[in-house]
């Protein structure tokens, strides 16, 4: 059997990116965020990307990297956050951007994992977001229905896991990324911690190995960014 650990995550991503495919990037902000396959991807020099994400974190880190250097063309995402660059190219009609409500892209991406091809949801119901979707009465409440998302790679972070592909996230790391791992053609995780198969307690595996076939561990040290830090004033 092929070893889903490869030496780096040039080697993870080879044969697997082409021009207008669709990512899937885990994260929120700047936490857990798979931050070394995405730079990876943008030396790949693969563009007109669908890329997938709460957000786009900041300027030049992250998926802002992609979007320096226009390698997306359209996000689907929930929020603009602290990128400036996401907002210039958004403002000047340069960027196609798909905004869903933060609950309903969590589910639109659990129910691509899960094979749920669409759902109701109140939420967005009467404005922007309901425009042009089909809608539906239930109980004499109205509805709108989205879509499930499958996308060709997904992309995650995780704390820890074993040879086998078996995943353990670590707090608020622990946001997109595990659904996102079971709603792609193909799942890359880059981890911090790599262990051997039987090491890791299966009640405290979050994402199953079965989901996941390629393995990147992250060098030691691995730089793990704050988007805003917040400290008390000492008394």
């Amino acid at each position: 059997m092929r070893s889903k650990v490869y030496p780096d995550a040039t080697a993870a991503l080879a044969g697997l990116l082409k021009d207008g495919m669709t990512i899937h990037a885990g994260g929120f902000g700047l936490c857990g965020i798979p931050a070394v396959l995405i730079e990876a991807v943008k030396e790949s020099g693969v563009k007109d990307l669908t890329v997938v994400s709460n957000n786009a974190g900041i300027d030049d880190v992250g998926l802002g990297k992609l979007l320096r250097t226009r390698q997306i063309r359209k996000m689907i995402a929930s929020y603009v956050g602290e990128n400036a660059e996401f907002a210039r190219q958004f403002l000047a009609g340069e960027l196609e951007i798909e905004f869903n409500p933060q609950g309903t892209l969590a589910e639109r991406i659990r129910a691509g994992g899960a094979g749920i091809p669409a759902f109701y949801t109140k939420t967005g119901v009467g404005t922007a977001v309901a425009e042009g979707k089909p809608t539906e009465v239930f109980d004499g409440e109205t509805y709108v229905m989205e879509r499930g998302i499958v996308a060709d790679v997904a992309l995650v972070h995780a704390w820890k896991a074993d040879t086998e592909g078996n995943l353990v996230y670590r707090r608020t790391a622990r946001n997109f990324n595990p659904m996102m791992a079971t709603a792609a053609k193909m799942t890359i995780a880059q981890v911090e911690h790599l262990v051997p198969v039987g090491e890791i307690d299966p009640d405290h595996i979050i994402t199953p190995g079965v989901f996941v076939k390629r393995i990147v561990a992250l060098p030691e040290g691995y730089e793990k960014l704050i988007e805003n830090r917040t400290v008390r004033k000492a008394a």
